[in-house]
């Protein structure tokens, strides 16, 4: 069993009467069932309403399951007495850092959580330094969150949820709020993580370009996994993926539309220098 296993994953948001009688039902994931490994790097795509935020939330116990079982590191998440050993094993990055950061200075905030579990104040000083060094923002330790820019206060946000030591980081389109640069600083940060330190990261995402260097990736659709497999596998099925409302990376669009003109290209090309080569054949 991997760090992160769902089966036959099924959640309804429920609607309720002024009486509290459940009036209606939506059925936000239906019948996921998926397997990560420690130390991967997963992405899951999916278009507004697809469930991949939901399905995040079930990562960190946030959300429990209608139907069928999701396990952290071998625990059932529906075990309510093993919450806070859940927690403590996936960390969760939300979009808007701004809800996460709670304190006036950027050390302060990422030894929150370390003191919340009872750490040794020695050991979160310790911890501190190494998750904003991991994320690159250790000279800015004594800073003011609100004099940083927005990719800036998500690192901060990373750093501090890295500084409860998880196995795995669930982020949840932690980009979708920040400009290009913004964008790269974050996912440098996290690639960073995920080689250096080992860290299972899942990234919930709608740009293309995000999930290129994952190891994984999942497609939603519906409440669904539609499609898996690596970023080349998923991203060479150009009309499969617009059939689910979702584009792929730019340059293989360009790859795609050449091929469609007569070019022969292999499918899937993901960068500029694989096209570059592809086309010096």
């Amino acid at each position: 069993m991997g760090i992160i296993k769902a089966l036959g994953l099924v959640f309804d948001y429920l609607k309720y009467d002024e009486e509290g009688n459940v009036e209606d039902t939506q059925r936000a994931i239906d019948d996921v069932s998926l397997d990560i490994e420690e130390g991967d790097f997963i992405a899951i795509l999916g278009h507004n309403g697809s469930g991949k935020s939901t399905l995040a939330k079930h990562m960190n116990a946030l959300l429990l399951p209608t139907e069928g079982t999701m396990w952290v590191e071998g625990i059932d998440t529906s075990k309510e007495e093993k919450l806070w050993r859940i927690r403590q094993k996936a960390g969760m990055v939300f979009q808007n850092p701004d809800n996460q950061i709670i304190a006036s200075v950027v050390e302060e905030d990422v030894g929150f959580g370390p003191e919340n579990m009872g750490i040794p104040t020695e050991k979160i000083w310790k911890r501190v330094d190494d998750s904003l060094k991991a994320v690159g923002m250790l000279s800015y330790r004594n800073h003011s969150p609100n004099r940083l820019s927005g990719g800036q206060k998500q690192r901060v946000a990373i750093a501090g949820v890295m500084a409860m030591r998880p196995k795995c980081i669930v982020l949840d389109e932690p980009t979708a709020m920040l400009d290009p640069i913004g964008r790269r600083e974050v996912l440098d940060a996290v690639h960073e993580l995920n080689r250096e330190a080992g860290v299972t990261v899942i990234l919930i995402t709608h740009y293309m370009e995000e999930a290129i260097e994952a190891d994984k990736v999942f497609v939603m659709d519906n409440g669904k996994v539609v499609m898996q497999g690596s970023p080349r596998e998923v991203f060479s099925q150009v009309e499969t993926l617009k059939s689910y409302r979702l584009d792929v990376p730019q340059v293989t669009e360009l790859a795609y539309e050449l091929s469609q003109a007569g070019v022969k290209l292999p499918q899937g090309i993901l960068t500029i220098e694989e096209l570059e080569e592809a086309l010096c054949r």
